[in-house]
């Protein structure tokens, strides 16, 4: 029954449906007919239920591919493979199924089975597809015997891990699979319909939203089409759209098997990550190092010689590789914003539940489970504290509700004491009250809509993290007792006077430039970010050269202002990127830079000199955003300059008419955005086959 599931995600083979991808058919032919002699592999991976395998199919049984390789074969590794079936199976295909072969086969071990094989392929021209990888030993179990003649053979592999498909080939081609778009999707859905003429304008205005909320899933797409196509007249589509999800899930085991398959794969400690993106409402932008740092308060993250937050981004990279989570921007080359896919979020709240990992408030039942210790509240907050919550140790608690304000209903004191973790976004300029300070436990408190926080705030000795939304907030004196606050992201309006006692201190944004002149940042050894804003000419911003663990720098101009000198950055010898929001009245030259950093952000800096000459120097600069930054008319890169530098923005340089690019300068450049430079009319001849960037939000 498995095999047979697993088979069914290749649901549009047997239909010839083949909807959206004809661009990516093209790009994939190309890369599989392309003269290059060597044998190649290339990998496709995405979510499950993408089409992965419907595109390998296309491919595989192209006409042009079939006339190219006289030797194709097809099989499926899928999650408990045998490595002498597989080879079996591939053999068979070849050979076909005499009983002579077949008794011989029969006789062979696996290193018989691999040297039959790899002599059976040698001299042919051959296309192989390996569908489903999920671990990569498979893979390695299989390619000693594909060998490579020189003579352009081809190896397909499909996975939905990131890891395995860049690790297939060190020379090969990567693509990931991207979702249908909405005319795509529809146009699928409308194809597996079996009565499209049967649908009235306003069962097609009910089909289309359902459409939209699989989100160019095409295995929900499909699914959904099959369900409707039973369900006659607009009344019974309108309970399908209510009951969509729960329909879906009832109706379909291919789709709840194939997420589940995706979920059972990750290892405990992963399966708690994942898990808690369900917590959130649907559709919610989650920022990653939000998500990490509440991984790190509720324990998931074991402790060792590795900083949390490192083993924490890894978890989360692992499940942006397992195409688990999806990733919605990187602006510092980093994962800033993510999601979880609805269909991907139902499964996360049905396992929860399962295990009592966490429930979600329903005021329509006004009922949450007593059994789970984390509780999510996504609207009527004030209906949930109603409930009796005296005998709960609870957690968790995570509230979205800003309708909500009254914060006296909630019993810190009693039903909260327990909880690790506090999540409130609520109505704004609300005052948290005293009883705070009795969360003994509390590791993580993220508040929005609360502009002023308690002297009692002092008392919470195992606070990790402290997020504080509301701009300007007042800080008590007592932050600085926090001696285990790793993370503080707060704009607050008063000095933190002992703010150098935080020597736990990772990340600190926020800090007002009147506040850090009077800072002493010797002891704060384990800080790795630090944003300042409203930084006058006037200050001197030395001291921040004895920050000898900092990473980032974020340091914004108030108003008009210029920065002071930045002759200061020589001493960050680890600072790896830098971001410069303000005017800069002269560069310091290249070697006052460190050598250290990767990315650079120079933001209505208005230099009148070229920063070209400066900026190139940097051996290790691979990421350049130019905005408002330059007001000269030209600027040169000359030999030898940005030797590791891969993309580059230039953005909002009004008065840019002419770019000088040597021969040898920007060897590895990968990508190049240019926006609202008019004056600019042609940009170097090497730079027209660059791949254009899409401008984005800047962090």
């Amino acid at each position: 029954m498995v095999r047979t599931l697993r088979r069914t995600t290749s649901y549009a083979d047997e239909d010839h449906i083949f909807v959206g991808f004809q661009d990516v058919v093209e790009r994939l032919l190309a890369e599989l007919l392309r003269t290059e002699p060597r044998r190649s592999v290339i990998s496709i991976y995405g979510m499950g239920g993408l089409g992965k395998t419907t595109l390998a199919r296309n491919l595989y049984i192209s006409p042009n591919i079939v006339s190219s390789f006289p030797t194709r074969a097809w099989i499926c590794v899928s999650q408990e493979y045998n490595t002498m079936d597989l080879l079996t199976n591939i053999i068979k295909s070849i050979q076909g199924r005499t009983k002579e072969n077949l008794d011989l086969l029969e006789k062979m071990t696996e290193t018989d089975l691999e040297s039959y094989l790899r002599e059976l392929l040698k001299g042919r021209k051959y296309l192989m597809v390996v569908d489903d990888v999920w671990q990569r030993e498979a893979w390695e179990s299989l390619k000693r015997a594909f060998p490579d003649s020189k003579n352009g053979s081809r190896v397909i592999i499909t996975t939905r891990n990131e890891d395995i498909a860049e690790r297939a080939d060190d020379k090969g081609f990567v693509h990931r699979l991207r979702y249908l778009s909405q005319e795509e999707s529809w146009d699928l859905f409308s194809r597996k319909l079996l009565d499209v003429r049967g649908m009235v304008s306003a069962m097609e205005r009910l089909a289309k939203d359902m459409v939209d909320k699989c989100g160019g899933l095409p295995l929900a797409i499909v699914v959904l089409s099959g369900l409707l196509s039973h369900k006659k007249g607009l009344e019974e589509w309108q309970k399908v759209k209510d009951h969509l999800w729960q329909k879906i899930k009832d109706d379909s085991i291919e789709i709840s098997y194939i997420l589940s398959l995706s979920f059972n794969d990750l290892p405990i400690a992963l399966k708690q990550c994942f898990l808690y993106f369900g917590i959130f409402p649907e559709d919610k932008l989650v920022y990653a190092e939000y998500i990490m740092w509440l991984w790190m308060a509720e324990g998931f993250i074991p402790l060792g010689e590795e900083r949390m937050e490192d083993v924490a981004e890894g978890f989360l990279s692992e499940l942006i590789r397992r195409s688990l989570i999806q990733v919605v921007s990187t602006p510092w080359n980093e994962v800033s914003e993510c999601r979880i896919h609805d269909l991907l979020r139902d499964l996360a709240v049905q396992k929860a539940l399962e295990v009592n990992f966490f429930d979600i408030y329903d005021s329509r039942k006004h009922s949450i489970s007593s059994l789970c210790l984390r509780h999510a509240i996504h609207d009527q907050a004030e209906r949930y504290l109603s409930l009796d919550l005296s005998n709960l140790k609870l957690r968790s608690i995570i509230l979205f509700d800003p309708n909500f304000y009254k914060l006296g209903l909630i019993n810190f004191r009693n039903e909260f004491q327990h909880v690790y973790v506090l999540h409130l976004e609520i109505r704004y300029d609300i005052k948290l009250p005293d009883a705070i300070g009795c969360l003994y436990h509390l590791k993580f408190l993220r508040l929005s809509g609360v502009r002023e926080l308690p002297s009692s705030i002092g008392n919470l000795k195992n606070l990790q993290t402290l997020f504080v939304l509301a701009y300007p907030c007042q800080l008590p004196p007592e932050t600085a007792d926090l001696i285990n606050l790793r993370h503080l992201d707060a704009k607050y309006s008063k000095p933190l006077k002992r703010i150098s006692k935080l020597t736990s201190l990772q990340v600190l944004r926020g800090i007002h430039c009147d506040q850090w002149k009077d800072v002493d940042p010797v002891d704060l050894v384990n800080l790795r970010e630090l944003t300042m804003f409203d930084i006058k000419k006037s200050y001197s911003l030395t001291n921040i050269g004895s920050l000898k663990n900092l990473r980032t720098l974020n340091l914004s101009c108030y108003s008009e202002e210029s920065f002071p000198a930045l002759e200061f950055l020589s001493s960050c010898q680890k600072l790896h990127k830098l971001r410069l929001h303000g005017r800069i009245e002269k560069l310091p030259l290249s070697d006052l830079f460190p050598n250290s950093i990767t990315i650079m952000f120079l933001l209505e800096s208005k230099l009148k000199e070229d920063p070209m000459p400066i900026l190139g120097m940097l051996p290790n600069l691979r990421n350049l955003n130019l905005v408002e930054a330059y007001e000269g008319k030209e600027i040169t890169c000359s030999d030898n300059s940005f030797s590791q530098l891969e993309f580059l923005r230039l953005n909002s340089l009004e008065n840019l008419e002419k770019w000088h690019l040597a021969t040898s300068a920007m060897p590895l450049i990968k990508g190049l955005g240019i926006y609202e430079c008019p004056k600019l009319k042609e940009i170097p001849q090497r730079m027209n086959d660059v791949e254009r960037l899409k401008i984005r939000l800047l962090s």
